[in-house]
């Protein structure tokens, strides 16, 4: 009203058809824009979408499920999980890039897609501090060394001592070129000074069975995806990855425990969205990830599997892909890892 009054002040030749042209373009445009805010406080509108850069089975599938239902309880909507594996997770991260930035798309991230893949290929399809809002750091998960039980060694030094006698017949998986299972075995053979055979997979889950069904010898996989195998006895556990033990299996050593000091390395999960998503909805799903990660159920779920649970805000979530990003492009750098 100020605003068509001051009009009529200012152009006082104007017909009174002019006037009301102006008046009705201000409040559609009013109505515009009220309609966009009721659109960002009434979400979710529809199910969402929680893309998972990992086949289902792996660490981050496991993750992403127990922390999606309970975040859809809490919305009173379905989250729908899909799984786009491959490529070290760039698929799915460059999916959630371009998606309708509507906020009903998340991507479950490990550290791979986000922290790792920049220093790794030469041509990303998505800038990931560009295209991916950063929602939280969900959780981080220790790495496992482990032999399929039937086989020989039992220690870390048995297997290195294994690997010297058979130079590249040793065979290790991984979730994907560059993946953090592929840097674990990178490091571990560099350090020991032995020659491994790295195999890639699609996911944590097909290289996990290849482990199981006896076509490698040995892995660096999260320990999420791990205990059920060694729980049921069907694979054994040699060292943890990381610089401290794991809670979950506190009588397990650590590589540098076993005679590589210094080694130490892990995964992490966490979630983002479209960079072009508004503030407001990104605030939204931080506080609704937060809120499930300290629900009792969730979080004992999630211990349980060995995960770490983190919870952050957004701009510490930025701050620590950053960090990442340099610690693994210099890792890869002395690795001389290159994916073109």
């Amino acid at each position: 009203m100020t605003t068509a009054i001051r009009g009529s002040r200012r152009f006082p030749n104007r017909s009174a058809a002019c006037r009301s042209a102006v008046l009705t373009a201000i409040t559609l445009a009013l109505a515009s824009g009220s309609d966009r805010v009721d659109a960002q406080s009434n979400w979710p509108t529809r199910p969402l979408r929680m893309i998972v850069p990992a086949a289902p089975g792996g660490g981050a599938d496991t993750i992403a499920r127990f922390v999606a239902q309970r975040i859809g309880d809490q919305l009173g909507q379905t989250v729908i999980i899909d799984n786009r594996s491959g490529a070290a997770g760039t698929i799915a991260a460059d999916l959630t890039a371009k998606s309708a930035p509507d906020g009903h798309t998340v991507l479950m991230a490990q550290s791979t897609s986000v922290a790792i893949a920049p220093a790794l290929y030469k041509n990303l399809p998505y800038d990931t501090l560009r295209d991916l809002a950063p929602v939280s750091l969900v959780a981080e998960v220790p790495n496992v060394l482990v032999v399929n039980a039937k086989s020989a060694p039992t220690s870390v030094k048995e297997l290195i001592a294994l690997a010297r006698a058979k130079p590249d017949q040793i065979t290790y998986p991984s979730a994907g070129a560059g993946a953090p299972s592929h840097l674990a075995g990178e490091m571990f053979a560099r350090m020991a000074g032995v020659q491994m055979l790295h195999v890639p997979y699609k996911g944590a889950g097909p290289a996990l069975a290849a482990l199981i069904g006896g076509e490698v010898q040995s892995m660096f996989a999260p320990l999420v995806a791990v205990l059920p195998h060694l729980k049921a006895g069907r694979l054994r556990a040699l060292a943890v990855t990381t610089a401290k033990r794991a809670p979950a299996l506190p009588d397990l050593p650590t590589i540098a425990e076993s005679g590589l000091p210094k080694y130490a390395i892990g995964s992490w999960f966490g979630l983002l969205m479209s960079a072009k998503t508004p503030r407001d909805t990104v605030n939204r799903m931080h506080a609704e990830t937060i809120k499930a990660l300290k629900h009792p159920e969730t979080r004992d779920r999630l211990q349980a599997e060995g995960a770490e649970i983190i919870g952050n805000t957004p701009d510490q979530f930025r701050t620590y892909i950053k960090e990442e990003m340099v610690r693994y492009a210099v890792l890869i750098k002395e690795a001389g890892i290159r994916i073109d």
